[in-house]
């Protein structure tokens, strides 16, 4: 005898085949999985996001980034909790780089080892830097996507083990660009200054600039800054001079880019650098 299903009955039996699925695919993921590497997600509003022990914050129209540092581990741990309260892991697998020595000399000694009375100054500036980098909102300016801030010869890249007048010293977390002092550089994305300071130890005039999301892009080594914290910024708007401030040895920016404690590599989001 042949059985006949009401279109009812079909209807809830599919239904219920699609709620229990385990597969969820709620989210998209974009970017490099590299160490050094960043990749904006979009997922469903409300939902709660993160990554390894690490919280990230969710736009409300369910956009996201997340980033991994120098010296990331080869895995982490994705965790997703939507709406209605379904929770998905993902395994995201990160691949190790391979990063260059750079040996610079000829460095003022006091730059390479400050003196007793230079600490105090180093700390305060630290504490700016941290609190300009802290800030942590629904904003997504980085979705405006990114450019050079200025266009010339690489001279640094993104993780280069740094020797300092022949001393070892930390890696270097950011892209290095050689050009004259005066050179104007401009936002690499929307985002929101929030430190613009004239003269720190190292990095001379500094400059931050929050894309949202705990994201945000520091220029370092300036002459002249634009603008003043606060300040809302498009891409392209110009933001700064370049100069040959704080530890240098010539004019040129040095741009970073940080995602909470990660440090990220800028060079990684922007075309290549034309000849």
């Amino acid at each position: 005898m042949k059985r006949i299903f009401s279109p009812i009955f079909l209807l809830l039996f599919f239904s219920s085949l699609l709620y229990f699925s385990p597969v969820f695919a709620n989210y998209t993921l974009d970017g490099r999985y590299v160490q050094g590497g960043l990749l904006v997600g979009k997922t469903l509003p409300g939902t709660r996001i993160k990554l390894d022990k690490l919280s990230i914050q969710v736009s409300g129209q369910g956009y996201f980034v997340i980033g991994f540092d120098r010296d990331h581990a080869a895995k982490s741990q994705l965790q997703l909790i939507y709406p209605d309260g379904r929770i998905e892991n993902k395994q995201l697998k990160i691949a190790k780089r391979d990063y260059k020595i750079q040996r610079i000399d000829n460095l003022p000694k006091r730059k390479v080892t400050p003196e007793k009375m230079d600490y105090e100054r180093i700390r305060k500036e630290s504490a700016l830097v941290k609190k300009a980098r802290n800030r942590d909102d629904k904003r997504t300016d980085y979705l405006s996507g990114w450019v050079w801030p200025v266009k010339g010869r690489i001279s640094g890249v993104y993780g280069s083990q740094r020797i300092l007048n022949g001393k070892p010293r930390r890696p270097h977390f950011g892209v290095d660009v050689a050009v004259p002092t005066g050179t104007l550089v401009r936002a690499p994305a929307d985002g929101i200054v929030t430190l613009a300071h004239p003269d720190m130890f190292f990095s001379g005039g500094t400059l931050i600039l929050d894309h949202g999301q705990h994201l945000s892009s520091s220029f370092l080594h300036l002459s002249e800054i634009l603008v003043k914290e606060g300040d809302l910024i498009q891409q392209g708007d110009p933001i700064a001079k370049v100069g040959a401030t704080g530890r240098v040895t010539g004019p040129h920016l040095d741009w970073r880019m940080n995602f909470h404690k990660f440090q990220i590599d800028p060079q990684l989001l922007v075309p290549p650098m034309e000849e």
